[in-house]
């Protein structure tokens, strides 16, 4: 399984971004998927969660409100469309799966996702 994670980009405070997640190898929908960033100088940390079932997505806080992850089985491909965004929102993003679903109980654990793309940059500017 590869994901591609790709829609990075500059773009100012206020302003939006949609960020896709292509899978290949073999077919997501039975699969939980994630983002996840990595701002400058921290910690990566939980963005998102979408389970396979399509239901109850998960948010962090900070995010809430103004993130939604979604999918399009048919084009293998998950989405995060950032809205509002705001200048520490700037971060790698990196989207994950998770092939034995236990993220369920657990969105915000990056161990539990066994595969992972390669990144793409977000910058906000004030």
């Amino acid at each position: 399984v590869q994901l591609q994670a790709s829609g990075g980009g500059l773009v100012q405070a206020g302003g939006s971004l949609r960020l896709s997640c292509a899978v290949s190898g073999r077919t997501f929908s039975s699969y939980n998927m994630g983002w996840f960033r990595a701002p400058p100088g921290k910690e990566r940390e939980f963005v998102a969660r979408f389970r396979w079932s399509g239901d109850s997505p998960y948010y962090s806080d900070s995010v809430k409100g103004r993130f939604t992850i979604s999918r399009d089985i048919a084009k293998n491909t998950v989405y995060l469309q950032m809205n509002s965004l705001k200048p520490e929102d700037t971060a790698v993003y990196y989207c994950a799966a998770d092939s034995t679903t236990r993220s369920d109980y657990l969105p915000r654990s990056e161990r539990l996702y066994d595969y992972w793309g390669q990144g793409t940059q977000v910058t906000v500017s004030s």
